[in-house]
This record gives structure tokens, C-alpha cells and sequence, in this order.
């Protein structure tokens, strides 16, 4: 059962608190399309929009990362071009959050989340308790019913850049 959407003063408290968004890569900072070349190199399209969403947050002192289950180099050249940390073959996300929030000195309710599929609905709900959570317009159903923002875009075509822009209206 789906949990009552928090009031708009709510959410201005959470976003002014935020510290860190963690994203998903595939569905999210991709179009979830995998494409390969005629020697078997796997290439993904990334949206610029979403780069500079993760440079937006980090000038308002909000940090981003990549916590996918993927660990090829698409995804850690797309890290190393943003600057921002990745979480690779991360089959329980949930599980990840004790050590993540350990290893940065945050509290849950400092995070934010933008996720797509099944396999991010624990770390959502998780998120969602007390922090921020988006979904990009073409999410699975059950995960754009538990975010908080639904984007007005698709993954890898500016999602995360949609929820960043939202974030930063919240906190202004």
C-alpha cells in the first residue's frame, strides 16, 4: 500500500537536507538499449541533459552516484566523465545502504533516488521514508507509483536531469 505523498513543505525539508543522489544507470541515465558493434563492443547512449543535472546539484552541494548492477566500461567512463562515485554489480541495492551511508557520515533521510525497474523498488521505499525518490516516465508502473517525482521524460532522453531540476526548485 502505497504510503500518503508528503505535503510540499515536506518536501522543500527534505530537498534543503539533501546530500546525495544516487541513480540508477540502466533505464535511467540510459534508454535501456544495448548496442554493439561489429567486434562485440557493448555501447550505450547517455543524455548530456543528465550531465549537467549532476553538475547543477554538485554547485548546490548536492553530491551524485551511480549504484548499478552493470560493471562495464560504459558505465565507469560515463563516472569518470561526471566526476561522481559508482557502486558496480550491485545485485541488492538495498543492502548497499548501511555501508554507503557509513562510508559518506549521512543519515537516509539525506538521500535522494531515481530508479526504473523491480530491482530498485527496495532502495525506494527505503529512500522514500524520509529523503527524495524519482522515476523516469517509462519506469515500471509499480516504480513510478512509489516515487515521489515522475519525470516528464524517459531514461537516458534527461530523466535525471528532470529530477534534478526538481530538487533544486524544492530548494529554492
Amino acid at each position: 500500500m502505497p504510503r500518503a505523498r508528503p505535503s510540499r513543505d515536506e518536501l522543500v525539508a527534505r530537498a534543503r537536507r539533501l546530500r546525495l543522489v544516487l541513480t540508477d544507470n540502466d533505464g535511467v541515465l540510459t534508454d535501456t538499449g544495448v548496442y554493439y558493434s561489429e567486434r562485440g563492443e557493448e555501447l550505450k547512449r547517455y543524455s548530456v541533459r543528465d550531465g549537467m543535472g549532476v553538475e547543477r546539484l554538485r554547485r548546490a552541494g548536492v553530491e551524485t552516484a551511480i549504484v548499478t548492477r552493470e560493471a562495464t566500461g560504459c558505465v565507469r567512463g560515463r563516472a569518470e566523465k561526471l566526476k561522481v562515485r559508482l557502486y558496480t554489480a550491485v545485485t541488492d541495492k538495498l543492502a548497499l545502504l548501511p555501508a554507503l551511508l557509513a562510508e559518506h557520515g549521512f543519515e537516509a533521510d539525506q538521500l535522494g533516488f531515481i530508479g526504473d525497474d523491480v530491482n530498485d523498488l527496495e532502495l525506494m521505499e527505503a529512500v522514500g521514508r524520509g529523503g527524495l525518490t524519482g522515476a523516469p516516465s517509462d519506469a515500471m508502473p509499480a516504480v513510478r507509483q512509489l516515487a515521489l517525482h515522475h519525470c516528464r521524460t524517459p531514461g537516458g532522453h534527461g530523466a535525471f536531469r528532470d529530477f534534478a531540476e526538481w530538487i533544486l526548485e524544492l530548494r529554492s
